[in-house]
């Protein structure tokens, strides 16, 4: 696995980091908070005006988030998943829920939870859109959004198994039944082995004869907010992202202190390199959503949030929002802002679900309109 990290890699990584410290905190700040800027080579800021100029502004933020997060690895072997089922499917309000394991490389194995739904009596089984559901920072890992834990809030896959989506619900390192310690030096951070891992789930996805390969989705809270995010950058064939409670600006995050970003489970250069401040991140939130763009992104960003201060985020959506607009998409970024802490509250759950239904449309579920429920 460590071949990836080539010298050449790694040169274009420092390099990269080594033009954003030549840049003055200032140009940096701009730069971050606005995803249409541009400098040339001889230092001219301009911005972008035709959709055509925009997967180069596109490459230089990747090349920001790998500087933060160490190096995507596109080059590396997608070994064979080795999926197993791990004892028999269990039918569950609409739908089945099977545990399963892969590796997403040679030595890995991730324990998830796949839900497909149930077809109705006689109805001829179709291919699903199929939705990658990542979990919040709980102990339980992947059975949270399977349905198993206390909050219902928090049951995604559980909620669109039953809507008609194939889910699946992985652990993220540490959590669950995926023990890491973070010290394989093959990857710089717990978010791009995240990313990375994800990544793979979504080819397992597009193994399943059941998935539509051409209409999957990513969803999560909290941690699996941002890791949505993150991974949608990422990884092209997902159409849809929804975060909930996942980030704030860079500036806004407690203040501007960044700790909370710096462990070995997120991004240590956070601290190792750029100093926790601010002023000298090579990425910033704003680029992470124009990034996913022309693809659709739904925010829930409720008003009393303790972790991801909400005007950060509105920066971030508004700053944004004219990249969608230049690639005549602007309606595919929607923002809510509910009543409420740090939660995925109903009403934009809801609103939610039948953002990523209108994107992906899968077909009607056999059970009854699939942006009803009556849980609380």
């Amino acid at each position: 696995m460590a071949g990836f990290l080539s010298a050449c890699s790694l040169v274009l990584i420092l390099n990269s980091m080594g033009q954003f410290h030549q840049e003055s905190s200032a140009l940096n700040a701009r730069l971050r908070a606005d995803p249409l800027l541009v400098v040339d080579k001889d230092g001219a800021i301009s911005k972008i005006a035709q959709p055509t100029q925009w997967p180069v502004r596109r490459a230089k933020i990747l090349v920001g988030m790998e500087a933060t997060m160490g190096p995507f690895p596109a080059k590396l072997s997608r070994s064979d998943l080795a999926v197993k089922k791990l004892g028999e499917p269990v039918t569950v309000s609409n739908h089945s829920r099977q545990k399963i394991s892969f590796e997403p490389s040679p030595g890995t194995v991730i324990k998830a939870w796949l839900l497909v739904p149930l077809p109705a009596v006689g109805q001829k089984v179709a291919k699903f859109p199929a939705m990658l559901c990542l979990h919040q920072t709980i102990p339980m890992g992947k059975d949270e959004p399977a349905g198993l834990g206390v909050s219902k809030s928090k049951r995604q896959a559980f909620d669109l198994a039953d809507r008609g989506f194939v889910c699946l619900a992985p652990d993220y390192p540490s959590f669950g039944e995926y023990p890491c310690d973070f010290k394989n030096p093959a990857w710089q951070s717990g978010t791009m082995l995240a990313i990375w891992n994800n990544s793979r789930a979504v080819d397992l996805l597009c193994s399943l004869p059941e998935v539509d390969a051409e209409r999957i989705g990513a969803i999560g809270h909290s941690l699996g907010g941002h890791n949505t995010l993150f991974t949608a950058v990422f990884e092209p064939r997902i159409k849809v992202a929804v975060t909930s409670c996942g980030f704030t600006s860079f500036p806004k995050y407690m203040k501007g202190d960044l700790t909370g970003w710096t462990s070995s489970r997120y991004m240590p250069r956070i601290a190792t390199i750029f100093g926790k401040d601010p002023a000298k991140m090579p990425f910033d939130f704003p680029e992470v959503l124009a990034a996913i763009a022309p693809r659709g992104v739904f925010v829930n960003a409720p008003k009393k949030d303790d972790n991801f201060d909400l005007q950060g985020v509105k920066d971030s959506i508004a700053a944004a929002r004219p990249v969608f607009k230049l690639l005549n998409a602007e309606n595919r970024l929607q923002l809510r802002t509910p009543e409420g802490g740090h939660d995925f509250q109903e009403e934009s759950r809801l609103e939610a679900y039948a953002f990523v239904h209108g994107i992906l449309s899968p077909p009607q579920s056999p059970h009854g309109n699939p942006f009803r429920e009556n849980d609380k």
